[in-house]
């Protein structure tokens, strides 16, 4: 078996699990593990690996998933609390009052939350924030949660262009420059994409408002669903409208630590859950275990599809070592005797198959494959994987590489929340209350959109060339 044979192996895994959640088949997590296992024996099989080299790629996949399974689930029960002591009721019923009932306030207030919150280019913690603040909005305008997930993608690929951002930093490091010097080279281009996401949520407003969104009042399923779930609150004695201040105070400290970043992020939501418990319903043990199982079906649900991810990305991603470890997916050049990983091969396998008279317009190439790249690599792989191999293509054609790093860059900053190896984008859909299919139908034509006119920009100011 050679690299050209598990390049095309890993291509049909991947489009295996992309049509499966199209389609809508299973759930993902089945998904997730089924996929890749089959990957693996056959690979085991045909002696590319060896049941150790699995089993510890597996355990790597889900030591790089685990803590943002953590964060999701305390960020549930964190949420959770606040949402049962009534605390969203009031900052909502101030913010319909100020937003009235227009639906492009609605939208331009999620871009502005969205753009302020992914300063810290943390995905996880932008979705903790933006979601339960605008989901409850959004239902009671008769909005979709599509849209919801769609403004908040947009506009964290315009901030994604921060130099601390995952994105940045792992272009500066293959190009071999400093994140800030990469970012003084892409500011313009980053202005213009901000004012392109405030643009798309304006759009958004617009299509929503056409939809009869916030038109007709409050739609009976929503007004039921929310009257249910104050009643229960109610009477299971949930409720603490006294405690309005303490709690604002205390998600406002939560999300602080999470910007701060000094500490793991799942930390501060553990830390804001227990304290929320104890300044809500003090010390009363049948209490805490109430709300716990009252949150735990949708942290379950998730967590599952996550550990299924970590399969899926521990199988696809990792490359094993001359001394049979398994080696970083941000490892950037292999050491002699390594085996690459399915992704490493199937970008060698891309670069091959490239013909001849398309190297000199590389750049053009990238934007008709942009989305398809983004449904197929995870963000260590499109950059520490593919972006290396494309500069080399580029430079065998007498291409300077700068201009087919900031391409490949700019093609990926939003596109990075429509691929389904992207923990992040689990932990978005799933607080959303919205499936993967759903998403990426939804999402991928803006996307690609809002990468393409980005990218025109970067050539009207002569950043890159076509």
């Amino acid at each position: 078996m050679n690299e050209s044979l598990v390049g095309i192996l890993g291509l049909f895994c991947i489009a295996a699990i992309v049509i499966t959640l199209l389609k809508g088949r299973t759930q993902p997590a089945i998904t997730f593990i089924l996929c890749p296992t089959a990957l693996a024996v056959i690979l085991i099989i045909g002696k590319w690996y060896s049941f150790d080299d699995v089993a510890a790629m597996i355990r790597s996949g889900l030591n790089s998933t685990v803590p943002t399974a953590a964060l999701f689930v305390f960020s549930i029960l964190f949420f959770g609390i606040m949402n049962d002591t009534g605390m969203f009721d009031v900052i909502i019923r101030k913010l319909m009052a100020l937003v009235g009932n227009s639906v492009v306030g609605v939208t331009m207030v999620t871009a502005v939350i969205t753009l302020v919150a992914h300063l810290d280019c943390s995905g996880a913690s932008t979705f903790c924030i933006l979601i339960p603040a605008m989901l409850p909005v959004y239902r009671r305008m008769r909005m979709r949660e599509t849209t919801l997930l769609r403004i908040g993608v947009v506009c964290m690929g315009a901030m994604n262009l921060l130099p601390w951002s995952g994105a940045s930093l792992r272009t500066a490091t293959v190009l071999g420059m400093e994140g800030g010097a990469l970012w003084h080279t892409l500011l313009p281009v980053q202005i213009f994409a901000v004012a392109l996401s405030l643009g798309h949520a304006f759009l958004a407003g617009i299509q929503e408002k056409a939809r009869g969104a916030g038109a007709k009042g409050i739609p009976e399923d929503v007004v039921e669903r929310e009257t249910l779930a104050e009643e229960e609150a109610d009477s299971e004695g949930l409720a603490r409208p006294k405690r309005f201040l303490v709690n604002v105070i205390l998600t406002v400290a939560v999300i602080a630590l999470l910007a701060w970043n000094r500490f793991p992020g799942y930390y501060p939501a553990m830390l804001g859950a227990v304290a929320a418990l104890f300044v809500n319903y003090g010390f009363k043990a049948s209490f805490h275990r109430k709300i716990i199982n009252r949150h735990a079906a949708p942290a379950l649900t998730m967590c599952i599809t996550m550990m299924g991810a970590a399969v899926l990305m521990g199988i696809l991603t990792s490359s094993i070592g001359a001394d049979g470890n398994v080696l970083p997916s941000s490892t950037i050049e292999l050491p002699p005797g390594a085996v690459p990983s399915v992704m490493r091969c199937l970008a060698g396998l891309i670069s091959d198959a490239l013909p001849a008279a398309l190297g000199k317009h590389l750049n053009l190439l990238l934007c008709a494959l942009a989305v398809p790249l983004a449904l197929s690599f995870d963000t260590d792989s499109y950059f520490y994987g593919m972006l290396p191999v494309m500069l080399g293509i580029g430079q065998a054609f007498g291409l300077e590489v700068l201009p087919i790093a900031i391409t490949m860059l700019i093609l990926r900053i939003s596109a990075t929340f429509i691929c389904p190896m992207t923990a992040a984008l689990l932990l978005g859909t799933g607080m959303a209350d919205v499936t993967i299919k759903k998403h990426i139908k939804a999402s991928s034509l803006y996307v690609w959109s809002f990468s393409l006119l980005c990218l025109v920009f970067a050539a009207f100011i002569g950043l890159v060339s076509f």
